[in-house]
């Protein structure tokens, strides 16, 4: 019993320690990559992704783990701030389901181009876990975090929302099973 209570005071500071690391500004908003990596499955990221193309912070921008059903003439449709003129410089990997599988694709697709350093672009709550998987597919590789602040998601007060915080809680036990399974494959590998 005792074990299992410092089990969970660990697991508890933790997890209020997560919570509070979750960014809330983007602190690096202007240095140039060779790329800019959209991670799909919230609000506001690809729209983000495609003003930071526009503005010239790369030269061209992967959309990773988009619905194999959505086209690309259906998102520049749906995006106004994806222009024909834009259409060129976009990729879109249809092949990633899931965060393990938007780092493996992205180092492909990074390696084809030679390319050294990308601008990762998710949800705050998304980006550490985020980190993990793609430093570890891609060491070597300067990676730029950019969060987007979903409008749904409360990071202040979170507690006072059970929509934000069950996502909290998700976020980081995903994280705690990202970075054991990272470390065991070092160990393995060690």
């Amino acid at each position: 019993l005792p074990m299992l209570a410092l089990a969970l005071a660990v697991w508890a500071g933790g997890f209020f320690n997560y919570a509070a690391s979750i960014p809330r500004v983007v602190e690096d908003t202007d240095r140039q990559t060779d790329a800019i990596v959209v991670l799909t499955g919230g609000s506001l990221r690809l729209e983000v992704g495609l003003r930071l193309l526009q503005a010239g912070l790369a030269e061209r921008l992967l959309v990773s783990g988009v619905n194999p059903e959505v086209s690309r003439e259906a998102l520049l449709r749906l995006l106004p701030e994806w222009t024909e003129a834009l259409n060129a410089r976009i990729d879109i990997d249809y092949a990633a389901n899931n965060t393990v599988g938007n780092a493996a694709e992205t180092a492909i697709w990074l390696r084809e181009r030679e390319y050294r350093s990308l601008r990762l672009v998710t949800a705050n709550y998304h980006l550490r876990r985020s980190l993990l998987e793609f430093r570890d597919a891609m060491p070597g590789i300067d990676i730029v975090p950019h969060p987007v602040f979903p409008e749904d998601f409360h990071l202040e007060d979170w507690w006072r929302w059970p929509g934000s915080a069950a996502l909290i809680f998700s976020e980081y036990n995903k994280f705690l099973m990202v970075h054991l399974r990272l470390s065991l494959a070092g160990l393995i590998k060690g």
